[in-house]
C-alpha cells in the first residue's frame, strides 16, 4: 500500500488544517482510493421521498455522477460516525435527524468503504454546504438507477436496495438473561432490568447471527420483563429499547409481540433460553432463536469495544 499527497482530482475542503485522513491511498496496480483510513457513505432512507443522493461536481472524482454523502475517516473514528459527520458537512443533515440500521462494508485489503445505511427518523431538506456538490435531491427508490451513478454506489445499489425491506428485530425474554448471571439480580429484579435495557441500546448484531445479508444491523429491540422487574420505563421513554411490561405471563407476552412484528413483515431474533418458549415463537414465525448466553457474550463484546 502506498499512500500518496492529495493530487488533482482530490475532494476539495475548506480552508484550514488538512486532517491526515485527506489522502489518496494507490494500490500496486494504480487505482486510487481517496482516504489514508478508509472512507464511509450515508444512505439516508426516507420511506416518503426516497434516498438523498448527491450529484458530484465536475472536478471531483467522478464527477458529474450521482453518489452518497461521504469521504474519508478520520484517524480513530468509527465508520457511523464518519459517514454522519461527512454528511452534515455535504448535505446539513441535522443532528439526531438519522438512525443507523445496518452498514456493508467494501473491504480491499488496502482500503475499505463502509455505507452506512440509515433511516430517517426526523425529515429534513438538504442544504449544499460545501464545494463538493452541484446538487442534493431525495430520489425516489425505484428512480435511483436512472441516474448516472459513481460506479462504487451503482455496483452496490443492488444489493443495497433489497435490504432496504429487510427489517430486523430483536426481542428479548427480560427474566430468562437476567436471570442467566449470577450477579444478584434477585436482590432488585426491576433494577437488574434496567440495567439490561441500558445496554440493549444501540445493539450491534451480526448479519449471520440474523439470518440476513449485510455486514452489521443495528436492529430494533424489545424487551419483554415481568414479576418484580414491571415498572420499568415503557415504550420508548427510556431511550431506542421498547420495554413491554407484562400484566400477566411473560411468555405470553413475548409470544404476542413476535406475532405482531410478524405481521409487520419484520425478520425476528428471539432471544431465551427457555425450551418451551422457544418452540412457541418459532411456531409464531421468529426466524432465529438465540440462548441468553449468546446476549450476554454480545454484550460483553460490546463494553470491551468501548473500553
Amino acid at each position: 500500500m502506498t499512500v500518496v499527497p492529495p493530487a488533482t482530482g482530490e475532494p476539495r475542503r475548506p480552508d484550514g488544517p488538512r486532517n491526515p485522513g485527506d489522502a489518496w491511498v494507490v494500490a500496486e496496480s494504480g487505482e486510487k482510493y481517496w482516504g489514508r483510513f478508509g472512507a464511509a457513505g450515508l444512505l439516508a432512507f426516507d420511506p416518503a421521498r426516497g434516498i438523498l443522493l448527491q450529484h458530484r461536481v465536475s472536478w471531483s472524482h467522478f464527477g458529474g455522477t450521482w453518489g452518497l454523502p461521504g469521504g474519508a475517516l478520520h484517524e480513530g473514528e468509527t465508520a457511523i460516525v464518519g459517514a454522519i459527520r461527512e454528511a452534515q458537512e455535504e448535505a446539513g443533515v441535522p443532528d439526531g435527524a438519522v438512525r443507523a440500521r445496518f452498514i456493508s462494508v467494501l473491504d480491499l485489503e488496502i482500503w475499505s468503504y463502509t455505507t452506512v445505511i440509515a433511516d430517517v427518523q426526523v425529515p429534513f431538506e438538504p442544504v449544499i454546504s460545501d464545494p463538493e456538490s452541484v446538487a442534493l435531491e431525495w430520489v425516489p427508490v425505484d428512480e435511483v438507477a436512472t441516474r448516472p451513478l459513481h460506479p462504487g454506489f451503482g455496483d452496490a445499489w443492488p444489493a443495497l436496495r433489497a435490504l432496504l425491506d429487510v427489517r430486523p428485530a430483536v426481542v428479548v425474554d427480560g427474566a430468562n438473561v437476567v436471570g442467566s448471571v449470577p450477579n444478584g439480580w434477585w436482590k432488585d429484579r426491576a433494577g437488574a432490568a434496567s440495567r439490561l435495557r441500558s445496554r440493549l441500546e444501540g445493539l450491534a448484531v451480526p448479519a449471520s447471527d440474523l439470518g440476513v445479508e449485510g455486514d452489521l444491523w443495528f436492529p430494533e429491540v424489545t424487551l419483554v420483563v415481568e414479576g418484580q422487574a414491571r415498572g420499568i420505563a415503557s415504550g420508548l421513554d427510556a431511550g431506542s429499547v421498547s420495554v413491554v411490561n407484562a400484566d400477566a405471563s411473560g411468555d405470553d407476552a413475548l409470544v404476542a409481540e413476535v406475532e405482531r412484528r410478524v405481521a409487520a413483515g419484520e425478520t425476528v431474533l428471539v432471544v431465551t433460553s427457555d425450551r418451551a418458549l422457544r418452540e412457541r415463537v418459532e411456531q409464531a414465525g421468529a426466524a432465529q432463536v438465540r440462548s441468553a448466553g449468546w446476549l450476554v457474550d454480545l454484550l460483553s463484546q460490546a463494553d470491551r469495544a468501548k473500553s
